[in-house]
């Protein structure tokens, strides 16, 4: 019987295999399959021990790297969203830190030094990757003896010999705090990469040895050669509480316009011994006057004195495997390795896939149609999957018959016609127009497009104040498209929640360690200014603390805003000196509403888990655990913020339509008994940057513009194109199932914007081309001939006569 069993096993397993092999044999090895190697063979036991070259992928692995340059001039992709907000995080930390490491030139010189201590630069890490989950590890990595901290006693215009603090995302499935065994992704790691044998050169970052320290050496050492024009500077014009004005100049990365660009990316590298992953990074300089305090300004230069490091996993980043064409350049190391069929289909890419096959679809090229019992262009995920009969036999496109010229001479359309559109859209005649055009039942696109584009600031003021707040249904969609930007109001939330509830300014440590100091104005006003500097959708920025619960101040509220979209000078103020009852930001809906929200109940707040590290001395030769290993503090997160109604912020500062998202901030009460709200940071964007869904939709989608496409609902249906702004036609009308596209023409669809340009032709009775775009049945009109039924059709008419 054991004999038996055994000979059924074999032949089942040999079957199975046989199936396998024989489903897949169609497919040829391409670079997919390559890479895909490559990674497989290195993991964290054999790291230490693999060459050198194959702790890299090759560079062009990750292709299409958001071009800072092409930011506001073309769409950004959805996948490619993430990486722009990887390389944005970058900016806004190097920026931040260039500030604050010359920010000591705006205040007294003193025996001591104004730059944050360690706790603040572990936890500015923490909140990088705490805000965003793309995010696994942030780090800053100093030059060799160019840190100066205030975190040791009698350290005044020293420095440590290495210092690089960094946060990682651990995996706490098996962590003790857990005890459901579910991984939270919210358990951090934090150690000083700095602190290590000066004898152990594999551990020092700034050497050769180190093997994955590719970001190091993008911009570091830096050569100034004795030069003060090296580097690149921004000005901010600050406006303090006792109306005191100051313009401070302060260098900074590279500028977006320069051929470098303000950030480097690496290749993909495994991070052997520390994440042990594949990962990406996006590197951007530290900006510092050096060396200090020498008292002749002539020979302190501006240097980079450091690098930012974010880093993401390289299997989350969509892989673009359709063909080399225009707009989709080299180098793209995956280009050609679709399976779609060039002949008569052709590839389009799908996001949200990362790094694995299938992340496109075939669409029929133009001049075919998709057969009659095909709903959809072809998946790629199920191409991948097909054996090689379902292959060879399927996934085609068939020829369209009778292909039309397109019209060259436009006429009016018939009074008929005319008046079936005007019968069928009749929010289109005689429409309201104004700010009456937002209260109608039907909503008319173009009169709510031209009242909101009409309003400017030289005629605001002429306004009704409740015109110049807009329903929220208008901004449907924005917290999709403003997630990033969100998300840099939560990251700084982040970072003062658990500096608050982490760090004691009263701890007493050994040795010559002291705690850091309460988070100061100069600390506040760069964080809040970093936002605006990396990125560019973002118009302007606040940190708002409540009544007495910034140190030493009763109110303080640093609020930066630009006034030009591309710029490197910018304005910041802190609000507190506003002092009228309707001018105090306490007062303001947007403060009050997050402020009753979290008056008692905090239960809802993300919990985070830190295991700190810290360096053991000034020379920080070893780690040892920070004296509360491990610690927690609570953060709101994106969901728990609030996203204002659109309006036209006519008294302000960005005098221009725009949409608010706050994030609170908590921290200890006096007695450290339990959490109380301490405010909220808010970020504001442009509503002109969202863009706008006229598609169907359910009834229950809050979308002002639903349904408002002039598609041929009979023959085609409607598909957002991204990237249109806020205006009408950003869609398309694509032919349904059974139809087909009927014009000689590069494209397969029309366009909204035409049909839309059509379409008020026709409402104002003038040349019009709106009745051809619809689709043809497919098949219907086909330059084909059957000898039968011509025999029958003349058969027919001789018995008719």
């Amino acid at each position: 019987m054991e004999k038996i069993n055994s000979f059924l096993l074999f032949i089942s397993l040999y079957v199975l295999l046989w199936g396998v092999a024989g489903q897949y044999e169609w497919q040829v090895r391409d670079a997919f399959d390559e890479i895909r190697e490559k990674i497989d063979k290195v993991n964290a036991d054999n790291c230490y021990i693999t060459h050198f070259d194959d702790l890299y992928l090759p560079e062009n692995s990750v292709s299409h790297y958001p071009d800072v340059k092409e930011i506001n001039i073309n769409p950004i992709f959805p996948n490619r969203t993430a990486m722009l907000h990887l390389h944005n995080m970058a900016m806004n930390r190097a920026f931040f830190w260039s500030y604050i490491l010359q920010s000591r030139f705006i205040r007294p010189a003193i025996n001591d030094t104004y730059d944050p201590g360690m706790m603040y630069y572990f936890l500015s890490s923490v909140a990088d990757i705490a805000a965003n989950p793309y995010i696994n590890a942030s780090s800053i990595y100093f030059s060799p003896n160019t840190s100066y901290t205030s975190s040791y006693r009698g350290f005044f215009n020293k420095t440590l010999p290495r210092f690089a603090p960094r946060a990682i995302r651990a995996d706490d499935f098996n962590d003790p705090v857990h005890l459901q065994k579910i991984s939270t992704l919210n358990t951090f790691h934090v150690l000083d990469l700095g602190a290590f044998d000066s004898e152990s050169l594999s551990q020092d970052y700034t050497s050769d040895y180190y093997r994955t320290n590719e970001w190091y050496f993008k911009w570091l050492p830096d050569r100034v050669e004795k030069r003060h024009d090296t580097k690149t500077t921004y000005q901010v014009e600050i406006r303090y509480s006792n109306n005191t004005n100051e313009t401070f100049t302060f260098h900074g990365p590279p500028g977006n316009d320069e051929i470098q660009g303000p950030v480097n990316w690496t290749r993909p590298y495994f991070d052997c011994g520390r994440l042990n992953k594949w990962l990406v990074g996006a590197v951007s300089p530290v900006a510092d006057i050096y060396p200090r305090h020498t008292q002749f300004r002539h020979i302190e230069f501006p240097t980079y004195t450091a690098a930012v490091v974010m880093e993401m996993d390289f299997d989350r980043i969509d892989i673009n495997q359709c063909n080399v064409s225009l707009g989709n350049d080299r180098p793209n190391r995956f280009a050609g390795t679709a399976r779609c069929k060039m002949e008569t289909t052709e590839c389009e890419p799908l996001h949200g896939w990362g790094f694995r096959r299938g992340g496109y679809q075939c669409r029929c090229r133009p001049g075919y149609r998709l057969p009659s019992i095909v709903r959809r262009p072809y998946l790629g995920e199920i191409i991948e999957r097909a054996t090689s009969d379902q292959y060879y036999n399927n996934f085609d496109c068939k020829e369209i018959g009778w292909v039309q010229k397109l019209p060259v001479r436009w006429e009016k359309a018939h009074p008929f016609i005319r008046a079936l559109y005007a019968d069928h859209y009749y929010e289109y005649v005689n429409a309201s127009s104004g700010p009456d055009a937002l209260h109608t039942e039907r909503v008319n696109v173009f009169e709510v497009l031209n009242f909101i584009r009409g309003v400017q600031p030289h005629n605001c003021s002429k306004y009704k104040p409740t015109d110049l707040f807009l329903n929220g249904d208008i901004a449907y969609g924005a917290e999709a498209q403003f997630e990033n930007q969100a998300k840099m109001a939560v990251r700084l939330a982040n970072f003062i929640s658990a500096f608050l509830q982490v760090s004691d300014p009263y701890e007493i440590f050994s040795g010559t360690r002291v705690a850091d100091k309460p988070l100061t104005e100069d600390q506040m006003i760069g964080e809040t200014l970093a936002i605006i500097l990396g990125d560019s959708k973002i118009w302007s920025a606040g940190t708002f603390w409540d009544r007495n619960k910034f140190t030493n101040r009763t109110y303080f509220a640093p609020y930066a805003y630009k006034t030009e979209l591309n710029t490197r000078k910018y304005k910041l103020e802190d609000l507190a000196r506003l002092n009228k009852t309707e001018e105090v930001y306490t007062n303001k809906p947007l403060f009050q509403f997050l402020k009753q929200r979290w008056s008692t109940n905090f239960d809802g707040l993300e919990k985070f888990f830190l295991k700190m590290k810290l360096r053991d001395d000034e020379l920080g030769k070893h780690l040892r655990q920070y004296e509360k290993y491990p610690t927690f503090y609570r953060a709101a997160n994106i969901k728990d913020g609030h996203w204002t109604r659109p309006y036209y912020d006519c008294d302000g500062h960005v005098k221009q339509w725009a949409i608010t998202y706050a994030s609170p901030f908590f921290g200890w009460d006096s007695v450290k008994e339990k959490l109380e709200f301490k405010g909220v940071v808010a970020v504001t964007m442009s509503l002109m940057a969202l863009d706008i869904n006229q598609c169907p939709d359910k009834y229950y989608v809050p979308n002002a513009f639903k349904g408002t496409d002039k598609c041929d609902r009979g023959s085609s249906y409607c598909v957002p194109i991204l990237g249109r702004g806020f205006e009408a036609g950003g869609y398309k009308c694509e032919c349904l199932q059974g139809y087909e596209y009927p014009f000689e023409d590069l494209t397969t669809y029309y366009d909204g914007q035409i049909v839309e340009a059509e379409f008020q032709n026709i409402i104002n009775n003038k040349e019009t081309r709106i009745d051809m775009f619809k689709c043809r049945l497919a098949g219907a009109a086909a330059i084909q001939s059957s000898f039968i039924i011509i025999a029958a059709v003349v058969f027919l008419l001789f018995k008719l006569r």
